[in-house]
C-alpha cells in the first residue's frame, strides 16, 4: 500500500497506522489533540492542544503549532520513533542517544493520521547565492572590470574571510566582498576591516605576492545598495559594481554539440 488515510479515527486505528508506517520506513501525518514533553538538555512542556506532527524515516520527529515555520518541539535525524497506548490515550516517543534526549507527546484525540511511502532521490539545487555570484566572476573577471585577475578566493584574514582578492589592470589590489541581495552600511563595514589588514607593511598576503603595496582598492559587488550604505561608501572611498547573481540552476543546462 502506498499510503493509508485515516480521518477520525480512534486511537487504536490510529496506534496501528503509526505502528505500521514506522515499520515501513513511511512518512507520517497526524493531526491531533496533544500535548508535549521534552527531556534533555533542557526541560520543557507544551500544554494540551490541536497540532500537527509528522515522523520522517530518516528519524526526524517534528511538532508544529498553526503559527510560524518552525516546529515548536522537534528531533534530528536518526532519532528513534516508538508508538504505545497508556490509560486510553496514544504515546509518541522519539528517543536521541547522544546527546540522551527524550520527546514524547501524548495524545488525546486525532482528526486524521496517515502515511505515505514516498520515493525522492533528487538533492535541491540553489543558485543566486554568493557563491554562484564567486563562481561567476572566477569565470568571467572581466565582468568586474576590463583587466581585473582573481589572484585568492575565501582569503583568511584576521577580520574573516574575503569573498575574492584579485589585481586591477595596474597591478592595484583590489579586495571584493560580495552580496547576493541588495547590499546595507554592514557590508561596507566588512570591506573597511579587510582593507585595514593590509594597511601593515608585513602583512602575510603582499609578502607572498611580492607586492610593493600599490593602492589597495575594496569593491562592493551586489545587485543594489541602500542610501545608507551608499553615503558610507563615498565616505570610506570604497567603490560599488552592480552585479545580478545568476539564477541559473545545473538541471537547466542543456549539453549540446556546440560543447565539443
Amino acid at each position: 500500500m502506498k499510503y493509508k488515510l485515516l480521518e477520525n479515527p480512534d486511537i487504536e486505528e490510529t496506534y496501528d497506522l503509526i505502528d505500521s508506517g514506522i515499520r515501513k520506513k513511511a512518512v507520517i501525518n497526524i493531526f491531533a489533540y496533544c500535548k508535549v514533553l521534552y527531556e534533555g538538555r533542557a526541560l520543557s512542556q507544551l500544554d494540551w492542544g490541536e497540532r500537527f506532527i509528522m515522523l520522517k524515516p530518516d528519524g526526524s520527529f517534528l511538532v508544529h503549532q498553526e503559527r510560524k515555520i518552525d516546529p515548536v518541539n522537534w528531533q534530528p535525524p536518526k532519532s528513534r520513533h516508538r508508538a504505545l497506548i497508556k490509560e486510553n490515550n496514544l504515546i509518541l516517543e522519539s528517543h536521541r542517544r547522544t546527546p540522551k534526549e527524550k520527546l514524547e507527546v501524548e495524545i488525546e484525540k486525532v482528526h486524521f493520521a496517515s502515511f505515505a511511502l514516498a520515493e525522492d532521490y533528487q538533492e535541491l539545487e540553489l543558485a543566486g547565492y554568493e557563491k554562484d555570484m564567486g563562481d561567476m566572476i572566477i569565470k568571467h573577471p572581466n565582468m568586474i572590470e576590463q583587466g581585473f585577475t582573481p589572484t585568492a578566493r575565501e582569503y583568511n584574514t584576521e577580520h574573516g574571510f574575503i569573498d575574492i582578492l584579485g589585481k586591477d589592470i595596474e597591478g592595484n589590489i583590489v579586495v571584493v566582498e560580495l552580496k547576493c541581495r541588495k547590499a546595507g552600511t554592514n557590508a561596507v563595514k566588512q570591506i573597511r576591516r579587510y582593507l585595514k589588514d593590509f594597511e601593515e607593511n608585513d602583512n602575510d598576503y603582499l609578502k607572498e605576492i611580492k607586492s610593493k603595496k600599490k593602492k589597495i582598492r575594496g569593491l562592493l559587488v551586489a545587485p543594489d545598495i541602500n542610501e545608507d550604505a551608499k553615503e558610507l561608501l563615498e565616505e570610506e572611498g570604497i567603490e560599488f559594481k552592480a552585479v545580478d547573481p545568476p539564477k541559473e540552476l545545473k538541471s537547466d543546462k542543456k549539453v549540446t554539440l556546440d560543447i565539443f
